[in-house]
């Protein structure tokens, strides 16, 4: 058995790495193609899913590739964690997720902290919010329970349709949110709007355990080596 703290490591490796990936393709993008937001988007969805993937694939297996704050409470909420297990995987991720960010920053030769200018609030954000993370926990638990060996593949795609479909291009995690509020590029929040983001990604996460506990209380379960795994 991986010992917890080989695993918070490679929750800390694996958020890191995804939030370096969300920041800097970002920086990328719009760097490549000023005045082009489409491509920009396009370009840090890509990236994105392809990180999640390979995060998915290769760290899975140590710690669950949680990455997410909420994916680790649906998971506590489910009994697949203990109490203080998931307070060190979500205290975990918020500080590898703003190293993730200082990361990507110091790659680009760009300040270090820089709160965040982009505007991101409303109801139809904080709606969008939580239709992300609905989806993305939707996707894991009933992914996971039915279908483990696409889980990674599950995961990436969604994320990169929902960076599309969502009106807030799906940040869809508390940890990531509260770091890309150090940014002030392409993947940026305001630090004031973080706290209704977190709540809607809240919402969304606990409906989707819900609804997938009702949905799957009488189906046949695929043996999956982990039921939960990550997102952005």
């Amino acid at each position: 058995m991986t010992t917890l703290a080989r695993r918070l490591a490679a929750e800390g490796l694996g958020t890191a790495l995804l939030l370096a990936t969300v920041t800097g393709s970002g920086v990328m993008g719009t760097t490549l193609a000023p005045g082009n937001p489409g491509l920009a988007l396009l370009a840090n969805a890509l990236a994105t899913a392809g990180m999640l993937y390979v995060s998915i694939v290769t760290l899975g297996p140590l710690s669950g590739a949680h990455f997410n704050p909420v994916v680790t409470l649906v998971a506590r909420l489910r009994g697949a964690l203990r109490t203080h297990e998931a307070l060190a995987y979500i205290a975990v991720q918020i500080l590898s997720a703003c190293a993730g960010v200082w990361l990507a920053h110091a790659m680009f030769g760009l300040p270090a902290i820089q709160p965040g200018t982009h505007a991101r609030t409303g109801a139809a954000q904080w709606l969008s919010e939580s239709v992300a993370t609905f989806g993305l926990l939707f996707t894991i638990l009933l992914g996971g329970r039915h279908r483990p060996a696409a889980l990674p593949a599950l995961v990436a795609g969604y994320i990169f349709a929902a960076y599309w479909f969502t009106a807030s291009t799906s940040f869809a995690n508390p940890a990531a949110t509260i770091a890309r509020s150090l940014t002030q590029t392409f993947a940026g929040i305001r630090p004031a709007d973080v706290g209704g983001f977190v709540v809607a990604q809240v919402v969304g996460a606990v409906a989707a355990a819900m609804a997938a506990g009702w949905l799957s209380s009488n189906a046949p379960a695929t043996d999956s080596p982990a039921d939960e795994a990550a997102t952005a």
